[in-house]
């Protein structure tokens, strides 16, 4: 086992015997991982991205107000939005959704008046 004294750090585990470096092959999975679990938890990110998905004319008429066990709720300005939006446009939206986010699980869009 390794000597400790003040003058000289000691890794806690180390042996004496294995290098203390890290290689790239082993450390770039998990850094990406964890990269990965970070936009899980961080649905103001989907939030922010709602005016490029909607898009640019109709951004100003909607804005998504949350996004809690999968579903994104987004209030909409008028009923006819609502209506088009919610029969028309809500499945190209999730899709959009996904293939953005592809490691959130977006199963919905509830759209709302207000």
């Amino acid at each position: 086992m390794a000597k400790k004294n003040s003058d000289n750090r000691v890794p806690f585990g180390y042996d004496g015997i294995q290098s203390t470096n890290r290689d790239m092959r082993t450390l770039l999975p998990r850094l990406l991982g964890q990269i990965g679990e970070m936009h899980k938890e961080r649905p103001d990110l989907i939030l922010a991205s709602w005016p490029e998905i909607i898009g640019s004319k109709l951004a100003p008429m909607t804005k998504a107000v949350s996004f809690e066990g999968g579903i994104l709720y987004v209030k909409v300005n008028n009923s006819t939005l609502y209506s088009l939006l919610s029969q028309h446009e809500r499945a190209r939206l999730v899709k959009c959704l996904r293939e953005r986010f592809p490691a959130v699980e977006i199963k919905n869009i509830v759209f709302r008046l207000g």
